[in-house]
């Protein structure tokens, strides 16, 4: 039931740490796969790297995308039609730390409105925007369609400050900033909203919601973090396969609306 052989995907953010991730395992089980993303180098050496190790009867093609703005998306959302003939699945995944990681990590008090913007424009814009045009894509062509939007857990629950004390993420001290919350949680609504709007022509939409992943942070946060969950350690991306997958495929086929958490067991406290 999660096979997803004859079926196309677009997902945007897939180069990221997740992205990558779960593009191969769309591939996996046998999709064709659009990988959206905002650096051509990085989409051309993924791609070339996955034509060499998955079959020549899988479709693979990468293309450069800014979510955020409306034309790009247009555009690139009728490339990928023209392509693969339809779009069955989007996994609307991109996500942004802002141009300036020093910004994003600054106080709530000191926090710049230009990156608040700036963040919210790939974190909830972009995804409005991409569910806009896939979305049109399905109701034209009657697709009974699959859309899944990755939040996060601060998007349910409000970051518990004590764990930053000693963190770091690629050698600066971090947090976890409001606009990084507000946005996910955007998400989320938005997801419920659009389940509701198209459930009668049956387009699911659903929500993956990851706990903390293993990314980068030090030794302090990783154990901070882990103390506040009742399994004891961070999660690995690939644990979001198994739910990825099952919203992604006919497993799912009466579900809508719906947000999988995948955090460890963090959420029950």
């Amino acid at each position: 039931m999660l096979s997803l052989t004859h079926k196309n995907v677009l997902i945007t953010g897939g180069v990221g740490i997740l992205g990558k991730v779960f593009v191969k395992a769309f591939l996996d089980q046998g999709a064709n796969v659009a990988i959206l993303d905002i650096d051509s180098v990085k989409i051309s050496d993924f791609v070339n790297e996955l034509k060499l190790q998955y079959s020549s009867e899988r479709k693979i093609i990468g293309l450069k995308c800014d979510v955020t703005n409306e034309n790009e998306v247009a555009n690139v959302v009728s490339t990928v039609v023209k392509e693969f003939g339809r779009i069955d699945i989007l996994h609307n995944n991109a996500v942004s730390k802002s141009s300036n990681l020093d910004k994003f990590f600054d106080p709530f008090e000191e926090f710049e409105l230009s990156t608040w913007k700036e963040i919210m424009s790939v974190n909830i814009d972009g995804m409005f925007l991409m569910a806009k045009y896939v979305g049109k894509h399905m109701v034209e062509k009657k697709i009974k369609g699959s859309i899944i939007q990755t939040s996060s857990i601060y998007g349910l629950y409000a970051p518990d400050q004590r764990i930053y004390e000693g963190s770091n993420y690629l050698g600066r001290p971090i947090n976890t900033p409001a606009v990084y919350s507000a946005s996910k949680a955007a998400v989320i609504g938005l997801t419920k909203y659009l389940s509701s709007y198209w459930g009668a022509v049956g387009i699911r939409v659903n929500t993956l919601t990851p706990g903390g992943i293993e990314s980068g942070q030090n030794e302090t946060f990783i154990k901070n973090y882990s103390a506040r969950v009742p399994m004891n350690r961070m999660g690995k991306a690939d644990e979001l396969v198994g739910a990825l997958l099952y919203l992604a495929s006919d497993a799912s086929s009466y579900v809508t609306g719906q947000n999988i958490v995948v955090d460890g067991g963090l959420s029950v406290w």
